[in-house]
Protein backbone atom coordinates (compact mmCIF):
# COMPACT_ATOMS: atom_id res chain seq x y z
CA UNK A 1 0.00 0.00 0.00
CA UNK A 2 1.79 3.07 -1.25
CA UNK A 3 -1.04 5.42 -2.14
CA UNK A 4 -3.84 7.05 -0.17
CA UNK A 5 -6.48 5.30 -2.28
CA UNK A 6 -4.93 1.90 -1.60
CA UNK A 7 -4.90 2.55 2.13
CA UNK A 8 -8.47 3.85 2.09
CA UNK A 9 -9.56 0.73 0.25
CA UNK A 10 -7.88 -1.43 2.91
CA UNK A 11 -9.54 0.58 5.66
CA UNK A 12 -12.94 0.26 4.03
CA UNK A 13 -12.59 -3.54 3.99
CA UNK A 14 -11.84 -3.57 7.72
CA UNK A 15 -14.65 -1.20 8.68
CA UNK A 16 -17.83 -2.40 10.37
CA UNK A 17 -21.23 -1.01 11.28
CA UNK A 18 -20.73 -2.06 14.91
CA UNK A 19 -17.48 -0.10 15.24
CA UNK A 20 -19.04 2.91 13.55
CA UNK A 21 -21.86 2.78 16.08
CA UNK A 22 -19.42 2.61 19.01
CA UNK A 23 -17.24 5.43 17.69
CA UNK A 24 -20.30 7.58 17.03
CA UNK A 25 -21.29 7.26 20.69
CA UNK A 26 -17.88 8.64 21.57
CA UNK A 27 -18.35 11.65 19.33
CA UNK A 28 -16.79 10.50 16.06
CA UNK A 29 -18.00 12.23 12.87
CA UNK A 30 -19.84 10.39 10.13
CA UNK A 31 -16.85 10.33 7.79
CA UNK A 32 -15.32 7.03 8.86
CA UNK A 33 -15.33 3.32 8.03
CA UNK A 34 -15.26 2.17 11.65
CA UNK A 35 -11.96 0.29 11.81
CA UNK A 36 -10.83 -1.33 15.07
CA UNK A 37 -7.55 -0.02 16.51
CA UNK A 38 -6.02 -3.51 16.30
CA UNK A 39 -6.65 -3.55 12.54
CA UNK A 40 -5.25 -0.03 12.21
CA UNK A 41 -2.05 -1.22 13.89
CA UNK A 42 -1.72 -4.04 11.37
CA UNK A 43 -2.05 -1.63 8.46
CA UNK A 44 0.32 0.83 10.15
CA UNK A 45 3.09 -1.78 10.19
CA UNK A 46 2.83 -2.10 6.42
CA UNK A 47 3.25 1.62 5.74
CA UNK A 48 5.51 2.58 8.64
CA UNK A 49 8.19 5.06 7.64
CA UNK A 50 6.17 6.65 4.84
CA UNK A 51 5.91 10.16 6.24
CA UNK A 52 4.31 11.75 3.20
CA UNK A 53 1.65 9.07 3.09
CA UNK A 54 0.87 9.74 6.75
CA UNK A 55 0.44 13.45 6.01
CA UNK A 56 -1.77 12.70 3.03
CA UNK A 57 -3.91 10.31 5.06
CA UNK A 58 -4.57 12.95 7.70
CA UNK A 59 -5.63 15.38 4.99
CA UNK A 60 -8.39 13.01 3.78
CA UNK A 61 -10.69 14.00 6.65
CA UNK A 62 -11.59 10.33 7.14
CA UNK A 63 -11.40 9.57 10.87
CA UNK A 64 -9.85 6.11 10.45
CA UNK A 65 -7.24 7.43 8.02
CA UNK A 66 -6.44 10.34 10.34
CA UNK A 67 -5.97 8.07 13.35
CA UNK A 68 -3.78 5.79 11.23
CA UNK A 69 -1.72 8.82 10.22
CA UNK A 70 -0.96 9.44 13.87
CA UNK A 71 0.33 5.89 14.19
CA UNK A 72 2.56 6.17 11.14
CA UNK A 73 3.87 9.74 11.30
CA UNK A 74 7.33 10.40 12.71
CA UNK A 75 7.01 13.27 15.17
CA UNK A 76 10.66 14.21 14.70
CA UNK A 77 9.88 15.13 11.08
CA UNK A 78 6.82 17.23 11.87
CA UNK A 79 6.93 21.01 11.67
CA UNK A 80 5.01 23.38 13.94
CA UNK A 81 2.83 24.38 11.02
CA UNK A 82 1.92 20.76 10.30
CA UNK A 83 1.14 19.99 13.94
CA UNK A 84 -0.97 23.12 14.30
CA UNK A 85 -2.87 22.11 11.17
CA UNK A 86 -3.38 18.63 12.59
CA UNK A 87 -4.81 19.84 15.89
CA UNK A 88 -7.11 22.27 14.11
CA UNK A 89 -8.29 19.44 11.85
CA UNK A 90 -9.07 17.03 14.69
CA UNK A 91 -12.80 16.31 14.72
CA UNK A 92 -13.07 14.31 17.96
CA UNK A 93 -11.01 13.40 20.99
CA UNK A 94 -9.51 10.18 19.60
CA UNK A 95 -7.74 12.36 17.05
CA UNK A 96 -6.85 15.33 19.25
CA UNK A 97 -5.81 13.38 22.35
CA UNK A 98 -4.24 10.33 20.73
CA UNK A 99 -3.26 10.80 17.10
CA UNK A 100 -2.19 14.45 17.40
CA UNK A 101 -0.93 14.52 21.00
CA UNK A 102 1.17 11.39 20.51
CA UNK A 103 2.93 12.75 17.44
CA UNK A 104 3.32 16.23 18.94
CA UNK A 105 4.96 14.90 22.10
CA UNK A 106 7.59 13.10 20.06
CA UNK A 107 8.37 16.20 18.01
CA UNK A 108 10.89 18.85 18.99
CA UNK A 109 7.99 21.28 19.32
CA UNK A 110 6.03 19.27 21.90
CA UNK A 111 6.43 21.50 24.96
CA UNK A 112 5.96 24.78 23.10
CA UNK A 113 2.83 23.57 21.37
CA UNK A 114 1.41 21.98 24.51
CA UNK A 115 1.69 25.28 26.39
CA UNK A 116 0.14 27.15 23.46
CA UNK A 117 -2.72 24.70 22.93
CA UNK A 118 -3.59 24.55 26.65
CA UNK A 119 -4.61 28.22 26.46
CA UNK A 120 -6.98 27.67 23.52
CA UNK A 121 -10.70 28.30 23.93
CA UNK A 122 -11.37 25.42 21.55
CA UNK A 123 -12.03 22.28 23.56
CA UNK A 124 -10.19 19.76 21.37
CA UNK A 125 -7.16 22.01 21.00
CA UNK A 126 -6.89 22.63 24.76
CA UNK A 127 -7.45 18.93 25.42
CA UNK A 128 -4.68 18.07 22.98
CA UNK A 129 -2.42 20.53 24.79
CA UNK A 130 -2.89 18.92 28.20
CA UNK A 131 -2.52 15.45 26.73
CA UNK A 132 0.62 16.40 24.83
CA UNK A 133 2.21 17.67 28.04
CA UNK A 134 1.12 14.51 29.86
CA UNK A 135 2.82 12.49 27.14
CA UNK A 136 6.02 14.51 27.56
CA UNK A 137 6.06 13.59 31.24
CA UNK A 138 5.81 9.92 30.34
CA UNK A 139 8.78 9.77 27.96
CA UNK A 140 11.31 12.41 29.02
CA UNK A 141 13.73 11.94 31.96
CA UNK A 142 12.88 14.08 34.98
CA UNK A 143 16.09 16.10 34.61
CA UNK A 144 14.91 17.24 31.17
CA UNK A 145 11.58 18.51 32.50
CA UNK A 146 10.84 21.96 33.93
CA UNK A 147 9.60 20.98 37.38
CA UNK A 148 8.62 24.50 38.37
CA UNK A 149 6.55 24.82 35.22
CA UNK A 150 4.83 21.52 35.96
CA UNK A 151 4.06 22.67 39.52
CA UNK A 152 2.47 25.77 38.02
CA UNK A 153 0.35 23.65 35.72
CA UNK A 154 -0.77 21.49 38.66
CA UNK A 155 -1.89 24.65 40.46
CA UNK A 156 -3.68 25.78 37.30
CA UNK A 157 -5.59 22.49 37.19
CA UNK A 158 -6.65 22.83 40.83
CA UNK A 159 -7.83 26.40 40.25
CA UNK A 160 -9.54 25.99 36.89
CA UNK A 161 -10.66 22.38 36.35
CA UNK A 162 -14.20 23.02 37.58
CA UNK A 163 -14.73 25.80 35.05
CA UNK A 164 -13.07 24.00 32.12
CA UNK A 165 -15.09 22.44 29.30
CA UNK A 166 -16.05 18.79 29.41
CA UNK A 167 -13.21 17.10 27.55
CA UNK A 168 -10.61 19.51 28.93
CA UNK A 169 -11.54 18.46 32.48
CA UNK A 170 -10.82 14.88 31.51
CA UNK A 171 -7.41 15.82 30.09
CA UNK A 172 -6.58 17.96 33.13
CA UNK A 173 -7.40 15.08 35.46
CA UNK A 174 -5.14 12.84 33.39
CA UNK A 175 -2.38 15.42 33.62
CA UNK A 176 -2.44 15.22 37.42
CA UNK A 177 -2.32 11.42 37.16
CA UNK A 178 0.60 11.64 34.74
CA UNK A 179 2.61 13.88 37.05
CA UNK A 180 2.04 11.49 39.94
CA UNK A 181 2.83 8.46 37.85
CA UNK A 182 5.84 9.60 35.83
CA UNK A 183 7.55 12.47 37.68
CA UNK A 184 8.91 11.11 40.93
CA UNK A 185 10.20 14.45 42.34
CA UNK A 186 6.65 15.83 42.12
CA UNK A 187 4.77 12.87 43.57
CA UNK A 188 3.82 14.77 46.72
CA UNK A 189 2.55 17.78 44.76
CA UNK A 190 0.58 15.55 42.40
CA UNK A 191 -1.06 13.69 45.29
CA UNK A 192 -1.98 17.01 46.86
CA UNK A 193 -3.51 18.26 43.61
CA UNK A 194 -5.38 14.99 43.14
CA UNK A 195 -6.87 15.28 46.62
CA UNK A 196 -7.95 18.86 45.98
CA UNK A 197 -9.71 18.17 42.68
CA UNK A 198 -11.37 15.00 44.03
CA UNK A 199 -14.02 13.43 41.81
CA UNK A 200 -14.02 15.08 38.38
CA UNK A 201 -17.40 15.11 36.67
CA UNK A 202 -17.25 14.60 32.91
CA UNK A 203 -20.19 13.80 30.64
CA UNK A 204 -19.01 10.70 28.76
CA UNK A 205 -22.11 10.57 26.57
CA UNK A 206 -23.77 7.26 25.72
CA UNK A 207 -20.75 5.23 26.82
CA UNK A 208 -19.68 3.16 29.82
CA UNK A 209 -16.43 5.10 30.16
CA UNK A 210 -15.58 6.53 33.56
CA UNK A 211 -13.23 9.28 34.71
CA UNK A 212 -10.39 7.78 36.78
CA UNK A 213 -10.10 9.10 40.33
CA UNK A 214 -6.65 10.66 40.40
CA UNK A 215 -5.99 9.87 44.07
CA UNK A 216 -6.73 6.17 43.60
CA UNK A 217 -4.84 5.91 40.33
CA UNK A 218 -1.67 7.50 41.71
CA UNK A 219 -1.90 5.37 44.87
CA UNK A 220 -2.11 2.24 42.73
CA UNK A 221 0.97 3.21 40.69
CA UNK A 222 2.81 4.00 43.92
CA UNK A 223 1.86 0.67 45.52
CA UNK A 224 3.25 -1.13 42.48
CA UNK A 225 6.55 0.70 42.83
CA UNK A 226 6.22 2.14 39.33
CA UNK A 227 6.30 5.88 40.05
CA UNK A 228 8.81 7.49 37.69
CA UNK A 229 8.96 4.56 35.29
CA UNK A 230 8.97 6.09 31.80
CA UNK A 231 7.45 4.78 28.59
CA UNK A 232 9.37 4.17 25.38
CA UNK A 233 6.80 5.96 23.24
CA UNK A 234 4.06 8.52 23.70
CA UNK A 235 1.91 6.63 21.23
CA UNK A 236 -0.48 3.94 22.34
Amino acid sequence: METVNQVLAALKKKGSAQSRKIYSRHGAPEEMFGVKVADLKTIAKKIKGNQQLALDLYDTGNSDAMYLAGMVADGHQMTKRQLNAWVKGATWYMLSDYAVAGVAAESRHGRDLALKWIKSKKTLVASAGWTTYSNLLSIFPDDELDLDEIKGLLNHVVDHIDSASNRVRYAMNNFVISVGSFVKPLLRQAKSAAKKIGVVEVDMGETNCKVPLATDYIAKVESMGRVGKKRKSAKC
